[in-house]
């Protein structure tokens, strides 16, 4: 028979604490992992800043879809450009959980349908402040996961994708690096030059003098042509894809203006330098051309120089162009079409994030023939003529407009709308939103003209132009300063019409402060509406 020894009281007593510390430490441990959730450390957050929310594993932010701002629009990963419908803010809603809004819709990220199942769709919505709009932003390891106070899953790229326009949604914490997220102040440098970072197929180096082309270890070109080296980049993508795949472009170089770089469907180049143009232009060139193509993307493009056109789109659809900056010395910064003399709009849901463009000969961006146009910000500084036209081009929306010397001596405007924009069908329903225009010098600030119209433009900030402040002429359905504005001389605005097209009608000027303004209408146009206008050493000459 064995003898048991059983420790002394000391021994027993010192065990004793012993396996209580370890499971006071292991109930801690199951506390911060259980089922794979995140460590429970509050990250900090400043609610009065934006942040951009930008994906640990795709290295992608999160982005409302084509810019909407409706209700149910998805929520996707995109290339960060910080444009508005990238930028969020935190609005604290107790207990550590907060509601993460739009920027630029003003609707809060949400779980579908108040789902609580792995693998629900993510889209905005009105804020009402319910536990499926709730987040708990939790630390881990520098990065944040959120977690949603209705499901408690945790926000993540579906299935780990590192594509563009892969959609979001909740899922079991697992600590994935899909579901930690970088909350990166806008403004700030973090992630702002991230230009060639993450996945690629292809890329075109510059080391000295000499451009190299490669995807993975295969060499696909070397020598001293930079136009030759993307080129090749673009060409060993694979053939016959059905997805985006993704070229950068690391370093600066020239090209003639003479050439064009032509991206076929299913393509993202990324140009992490600058383009030079020289040499003389050469008519429907463009150092970046996309013709009949679909699903093409151009986040980060510099150039300088006098292209024809600085991008050139014509008949492509699903194009996005990010951060795009152009300091030409001549030409036209973008232009978006469909063939000549196409009475079908074939340039379909084009979008451009955030464009700058100077010393441009002619507009700084130009559509004609587009349906569906999604802009974030066009900034024009001493562009021959418009800062921005838009000919023929219906369901628009655009964030600002901002023109500084835009067409000065000419007729042309900060923004300009032509050619039957805005016309569906021969109607005019509201279908262009314009949140800003803002215009300094130049021609004029805003010029409606040849029967166009169905545009509400928000708000104005207008003084000094060289012309009409504002010019309405044969435009129908237009609404100026719906949520107001101020608009200086010297020049005036005036409600016009021309005897070849239809008159004028159904004009609204709403809540706008006139300093030293004449608002002239000749001749009487049809359902002029004035409303809440401050008329400071101003006079009112309407009908």
């Amino acid at each position: 028979m064995r003898t048991i020894a059983f420790p002394s009281t000391t021994t027993w007593q010192s065990t004793r604490r012993l396996v209580a510390s370890l499971v006071v430490l292991l109930i801690a441990a199951a506390t911060l992992t259980v089922a794979g959730a995140p460590a429970a450390r509050a990250a900090t957050i400043n609610t009065s800043a934006e942040y951009v929310l930008v994906n640990r594993h795709s290295g992608l932010a999160a982005d409302v879809l084509n810019a909407s701002t409706q209700n149910g629009a998805e929520i996707i990963q995109w290339h960060r450009t910080d444009a508005a419908w990238q930028r969020w803010r935190f609005v604290d809603a107790g207990s550590g959980y907060y509601r993460i809004v739009s920027a630029h819709s003003g609707k809060a990220i949400d779980v579908w349908e108040r789902s609580t199942a792995n693998g629900a769709e993510i889209r905005q919505y009105t804020d009402t402040g319910s536990a499926n709009q709730q987040w708990r932003p939790v630390d881990t390891n520098g990065g944040v996961q959120l977690v949603n106070r209705h499901s408690g899953k945790s926000l993540e790229v579906w299935e780990r994708s590192t594509a563009p326009a892969a959609r979001l949604s909740q899922y079991t914490s697992s600590g994935g690096a899909n579901q930690v997220w970088d909350l990166v102040p806008v403004g700030d440098s973090q992630g702002s030059a991230e230009c060639g970072t993450g996945t690629y197929t292809t890329e075109a180096v510059q080391s000295g003098s000499t451009w190299t082309a490669r995807r993975g270890g295969t060499t696909l070109y070397s020598g001293s042509d930079m136009v030759a080296a993307v080129r090749a980049a673009v060409g060993g993508l694979t053939a016959g894809r059905t997805s985006q795949e993704r070229v950068v472009v690391r370093g600066s170089g020239s090209m003639p203006a003479s050439t064009s770089i032509d991206l076929p469907s299913h393509t993202s180049l990324e140009v992490c330098g600058t383009i030079d143009v020289t040499g003389s232009a050469t008519a429907s060139n463009a150092p970046i051309r996309i013709r009949h193509a679909r699903n093409v993307s151009v986040p980060h493009l510099n150039l300088t120089g006098a292209p024809y056109f600085g991008i050139w789109v014509r008949t492509s659809s699903d194009v996005h162009l990010g951060q795009i900056d152009l300091r030409l010395s001549g030409g036209l910064g973008i232009r978006v079409d469909s063939r000549d003399n196409d009475a079908v709009r074939e340039a379909r849901n084009i979008r451009i994030d955030d464009v700058y463009v100077s010393g441009s000969g002619a507009h700084g961006v130009e559509t004609y023939g587009v349906d569906g146009l999604t802009i974030g910000t066009v900034t024009a500084r001493n562009t021959g003529y418009s800062g921005l036209l838009l000919n023929d081009t219906v369901n628009a929306t655009v964030g600002r407009v901002d023109g500084n010397g835009a067409g000065t001596g000419t007729g042309y405007a900060a923004f300009r709308m032509a050619n039957r924009n805005g016309s569906v069908a021969g109607s005019y329903p509201t279908n262009i939103r314009v949140g800003e225009v803002v215009a300094r010098g130049g021609g004029r600030g805003i010029f409606c003209v040849s029967q166009s119209g169905g545009v509400v433009i928000d708000r104005v900030d207008i003084a000094n132009t060289g012309g009409d402040s504002i010019l309405i002429e044969n435009c129908y359905n237009v609404t100026i300063a719906s949520q107001g504005g101020t608009v200086s001389g010297p020049g005036g605005i005036r409600i016009a019409a021309r005897s070849e097209f239809a008159n004028t009608r159904d004009v609204t000027f709403s809540n706008l402060t006139l300093n030293s303004v004449t608002l002239r209408e000749s001749p009487c146009a049809v359902n002029t509406r004035l409303s809440s206008i401050t008329w400071n050493n101003s006079s009112n000459q309407t009908c």
